[in-house]
């Protein structure tokens, strides 16, 4: 496989594919051959199914010669995170505890994507429960950066964001309940979007109160759309689920951003920044003025929240998790254990008031949007750093609290937005840099429409990690 074709985009292969231009056995199989030679490095997939993939790149090639083509992905690979069920495929969780589980239904997310004619690679890598934004696990080891393999991916979405950044395929599922697609896509130069909550449905639901979204990783914006409009709309599994139909992202996502208000926060009121972060982060910023939008940096205005998502990140982690520890503590992540432990102090009234607290927050977060259409901030307040910490070494350790080097990311978990990371530049060292864009709520097309218009002022898809 080519490295050109390793990175050409989904859009470009549905068309190739329906134009009976390539054959879906052939993409299958390169795609195939190149996870087996450079997963070893990035420890993307922690499962590979290629003897089920082929099998359905079969089927789909015989279904294209009948004319009976399926869908939009017809032929086309993706990968499904290890937290999401798959039949028949295990789902691990990235944990000792269900190293050998294996769901016996698709979910509707994963079901859609195959019904679309979409060929399923197999489970890409993520920490522990996806408990931290980092990107081991103790069950299926060290998932690495491409751009460096000395450097962490991010997590949870650890292996999507390694192997979109890789060419390990062109679609990867991703789900985010504090920035878990936006901090991989951050660190690993793709582009990931975390949709409006319930834009996209969850079975089963996390256990999370209304944090976890899922949504689409790629190395293109017309990919994620592709992706986005498969997966997107309502489903009784999940009863979460946004009623509404999805737009057409594919259709209307080049129809331009001006006249747009956009506000730009570099610090959303006085978290802190790398230097070699907020630089290339200032000057995407300025690729909006210059595409019609009028921007404004501001002041935030939003409620101080560390030690709300503190409260509520660990009490849930206790909660799902707890129940694990007299039995498999010695082999859960140490991290997980004392985030659990952390859990385990608050009580009920505490987390009430916490979730009162996070209700409220929309109020203060709610004006901004009232005022402007899209709010840019930094992805991430650090470029990636090495594997094995859990915070950057210039940064205030903790036990298990990760959280504040990514806390441009959690406040849109608590208010549902819609929230992309677009790559935005590199740091002296040539890691990646990403650019946050969010939208108001329910406003995924808007989000989609202005990282397509920066995509084409401010190309990033020619710049590929030297991984080959």
């Amino acid at each position: 496989m080519s490295t050109d074709f390793a990175f050409t985009p989904a859009t470009e292969l549905a068309g190739l594919i329906r134009a009976k231009k390539l054959s879906p056995v052939e993409l299958t199989r390169a795609v195939l051959d190149r996870i087996e030679r450079l997963n070893p490095v990035v420890n993307a997939f922690c499962t590979l199914t290629a003897d089920q993939a082929l099998a359905a790149a079969r089927e789909a090639e015989q279904a294209l010669m009948q004319g009976a083509a399926r869908g939009a992905l017809h032929g086309v690979p993706f990968s499904i995170k290890d937290l999401h069920y798959t039949k028949d495929v295990r789902t691990m969780s990235g944990s000792f505890i269900f190293e050998t589980r294996v769901p016996d239904v698709d979910p509707p997310a994963v079901r859609r994507l195959k019904q679309a004619g979409g060929v399923m690679l197999g489970k890409t890598t993520t920490p522990e429960f996806g408990w931290k934004g980092l990107g081991d696990s103790p069950l299926t080891g060290i998932t690495r950066n491409p751009w460096n393999t000395g450097m962490t991916t991010g997590g949870s979405s650890a292996g999507a964001g390694a192997a979109t950044a890789a060419g390990l395929g062109p679609l990867h599922q991703g789900s985010d309940g504090a920035g878990s697609i936006r901090i991989p896509s951050g660190f690993c130069g793709i582009f990931g979007l975390k949709p409006s909550y319930g834009r996209v449905p969850m079975w089963p639901v996390s256990n999370n109160d209304y944090a976890s979204h899922l949504g689409p990783m790629t190395r293109t914006v017309a990919d994620a759309a592709l992706m986005l409009s498969v997966m997107a709309g309502p489903d009784d599994w999940d009863r979460t689920s946004l009623e509404a139909t999805p737009e057409d992202y594919v259709g209307k996502l080049h129809h331009g951003i001006t006249g747009l208000k956009v506000a730009f926060s570099p610090d959303l009121g006085g978290f802190p920044v790398d230097a070699e972060v907020a630089g290339p982060v200032a000057h995407a910023v300025a690729a909006f003025a210059d595409l019609g939008c009028v921007v404004e940096e501001v002041k935030s205005g939003f409620a101080d929240s560390h030690d709300l998502i503190r409260c509520l990140w660990s009490a849930h982690e206790a909660g799902n998790y707890a129940q694990y520890l007299p039995r498999w503590r010695d082999r859960m992540d140490p991290g997980l254990v004392a985030c659990i432990e952390d859990g385990l102090q608050y009580s009920m009234v505490d987390y009430v008031e916490a979730r009162a607290q996070k209700l409220a927050y929309w109020d203060t977060v709610r004006p901004l949007f009232e005022k402007y259409d899209l709010l840019l901030t930094p992805t991430l307040s650090v470029a990636a750093f090495p594997v094995g910490r859990l915070n950057p070494e210039h940064w205030s350790q903790h036990v298990w609290d990760w959280i504040r080097w990514a806390s441009f990311s959690y406040p849109f978990n608590f208010t549902g937005q819609p929230a992309a990371s677009v790559p935005a530049g590199f740091t002296p060292a040539g890691l990646p840099v990403g650019l946050q864009i969010v939208g108001r709520r329910f406003a995924d097309l808007t989000v989609l429409q202005a990282s397509a218009a920066f995509e084409e002022a401010r190309p990033w898809a020619q710049h590929r990690p030297l991984i080959d």
